[in-house]
């Protein structure tokens, strides 16, 4: 048995905004934005554009595409920092409600920007061990609406978008070492709670209604940028060196290995710890900036979109974020 990659899907809002563009907002510039992150643009969503709308539309152009109907869905799981609602209904409820699968479990996890890694592991278990066939696994944002405008240090990282797998339970040899077949092959799931207060999302006034779906009052991402840079080099490394030792493959063997979009710096430096080109790590932070649990899926999409995902290929994927939280996988395509 194994479970692979049956399809993706993504969705950006069209509101683009350039680095230029933020600097009439925040005290900035293209230049130092670019020197200390790798970004150049954002997009953002539009004004009643939710994060349940985002990741509806990554799912739904991901079921198009496998000529999948959402009513064969069995199970649905949104990882995401910035929720519809934060605590409860959960966005996966009010997705299976809009995309009428109405056989699917459902429910989000959070685990920052780590999140898609572990909705991709905790989908694929579920697969494994029930009866569904189908399964989502969803990063969707709009921390345009948590970022602190005042803090120029952490409101030029963060963009909105979605990016979805859908994941199809098959007969064949994915998973264990060495497995030559299509599937979701070793994974890793890990967190540092001791980090928790480097990352952290202020707390609003507890004042939202369901028909009125904004909160009142302060909630602003606050982040610690030196300690988070430090721990991400650390354990990016970290999974490099164990994913590649755990599944039995040499680096050389994997094809593309995606990073969560978080700065290009913190790439380049696990690129120079194990001597690889920087063109072996995928990263499209340039356009749309960090976007979370929402940032590998939706780099995924655009590598098919661009013909640079093949049956086959060998890519790694790796996370790292608030929690403080990290993993990854290795996906044959």
């Amino acid at each position: 048995m194994a479970v692979i990659v049956k399809s993706l899907g993504s969705f950006v809002p069209e509101n683009r905004v350039t680095n230029d563009e933020l600097a009439k907002r925040v005290e900035t510039d293209d230049e130092w934005i670019r020197s200390h992150t790798g970004i150049g643009a954002r997009h953002y969503a539009a004004d009643g554009e939710t994060t349940t709308d985002l990741a509806e539309r990554a799912i739904r152009a991901a079921l198009e595409r496998a000529g999948v109907d959402p009513a064969e869905l069995g199970l649905i799981v949104v990882a995401s920092a910035s929720p519809e609602f934060f605590g409860f209904p959960s966005t996966a409820c009010i997705l299976q409600d809009r995309l009428g699968a109405k056989e699917a479990a459902a429910f989000d996890v959070n685990a920052g920007c780590t999140g898609f890694i572990y909705a991709l592991e905790v989908a694929r278990s579920l697969l494994e061990t029930g009866e569904a066939r189908y399964a989502v696994a969803v990063g969707a944002e709009t921390l345009s609406r948590i970022s602190d405008w005042n803090d120029r240090a952490t409101c030029v990282l963060f963009g909105d978008g979605a990016g979805c797998a859908l994941l199809e339970k098959t007969e064949g040899n994915g998973r264990g070492a060495n497995g030559t077949g299509r599937g979701i092959l070793k994974s890793i799931l890990r967190a540092e709670g001791s980090g928790a207060k480097d990352l952290y999302l202020t707390q609003p006034d507890r004042t939202r209604t369901f028909e009125r779906p904004a909160f009142e009052g302060s909630m602003n991402i606050v982040m610690n940028g030196k300690n988070v840079y430090t721990f991400a080099v650390r354990v990016i490394t970290q999974l490099i060196e164990q994913l590649s030792a755990g599944s039995g493959f040499r680096l050389e063997d994997f094809r593309w290995i995606v990073p969560h979009q978080a700065n290009l710096r913190i790439v380049q430096a696990a690129a120079k710890r194990f001597g690889l080109s920087e063109s072996r790590f995928y990263m499209n932070i340039e356009e749309y900036a960090n976007t979370s649990a929402a940032s590998i899926p939706l780099a995924l999409d655009e590598m098919r979109a661009k013909g640079l995902l093949a049956e086959g290929d060998l890519v790694m994927m790796l996370g790292f974020g608030a929690g403080l939280t990290y993993g990854g996988s290795v996906v044959r395509m």
